[in-house]
């Protein structure tokens, strides 16, 4: 039954993140034939965007090798293909293939920014200024991810004003959208509204924002209605709930897109996916990995224990 609520928003863009940040974690490499089946399989679910890979070197993220593979097999589709480029070479890469949408991947902690990019989190930011400047003079969209808005392992809990911080830097050198991180997955509703209201209080558009849960401790559902009700309109989700960090050994999946369909939809949000064509992308995804979906709702709508 859909029951709408006050104070939301008529439709919620999913930023699907699955066949990157979902694969990247796999211990076993999938096949460029699977990823680009995967790829395709999703785009046939109405998601209008797709992450599709990561140019970083391979060395740190063995998973994702094939960059270049992939993303010549499915540049045709005609849905908004995203990709992670860590520094000017990762740019390079992907301008030779035609990409139009990159991400910059910053952390709000140093403890994270250290494991993640050996970096401080200002010298990060100064890595990632060039890359920004250099997309945007060829009219790429540029988001900036931003890990460990929320908590992170080594330092806990992490400070509002920390994280609008690191969200201003990033506006200012020219990202065209942010998306807050809860890498660990431990922020609660309240944190999420104190942290929206603070953006909102520095100047940063809530139209430039999307919202990235991880369902640790169960409250990514929570986090992203509280979201909602701040006016977030972008959400990032994984179909089958795949993924986590392979540099935050704590966090678990990513929010599955199909229990996210779900909630939106009883809600009366429109997101224009088939949820039926999802779960079934998803269980067979799930099949390729050898083991069942960790989604709720994969496993209620494929009425199998997969």
């Amino acid at each position: 039954m859909t029951v709408p609520a006050d104070g939301l928003p008529a439709r919620v863009r999913i930023h699907e993140v699955g066949a990157r940040d979902g694969l990247q974690n796999e211990k076993a490499t999938v096949p460029t034939a699977v990823k680009a089946e995967f790829v395709r399989r999703l785009a046939g679910t109405g998601l209008t965007t797709i992450e599709a890979t990561s140019f970083v070197h391979p060395k740190w993220v063995p998973q994702l090798a094939d960059a270049e593979d992939l993303y010549q097999a499915v540049a045709d589709l005609p849905v908004a293909l995203p990709v992670l480029v860590p520094n000017e070479r990762g740019l390079d890469r992907a301008l030779a293939l035609g990409a139009r949408r990159v991400a910059v991947f910053a952390s709000a902690t140093e403890s994270f920014a250290r494991a993640n990019l050996n970096r401080t989190v200002d010298e990060a930011l100064a890595m990632f200024e060039p890359v920004v400047r250099r997309a945007k003079a060829q009219d790429v969209h540029v988001r900036g991810y931003l890990s460990m808005c929320f908590g992170d392992p080594w330092e806990g809990a992490v400070a509002v004003p920390q994280v609008v911080r690191v969200c201003r830097a990033l506006l200012d050198m020219g990202c065209d959208e942010l998306s807050l991180g809860d890498t660990i997955g431990v922020a609660t509703p309240g944190h999420v509204t104190a942290l929206l209201a603070a953006l909102a209080g520095a100047g940063v558009p809530v139209s430039a924002l999307g919202v990235h849960f991880h369902d640790t401790y169960g409250q990514a559902l929570s986090n992203t209605l509280a979201a909602l009700q701040q006016g977030v309109t972008t959400v990032d989700a994984s179909a089958g709930g795949l993924g986590g960090c392979p540099y935050a050994k704590s966090a678990t999946g990513n929010l599955a897109t199909e229990d996210l369909v779900w909630m939106l939809r009883g809600l009366g949000i429109d997101t224009g996916i088939d949820l039926g064509r999802l779960v079934a992308t998803s269980v067979w995804m799930a099949a390729h990995l050898g083991r069942p979906s960790p989604s709720r709702t994969v496993r209620a709508l494929s009425h199998q224990e997969q």
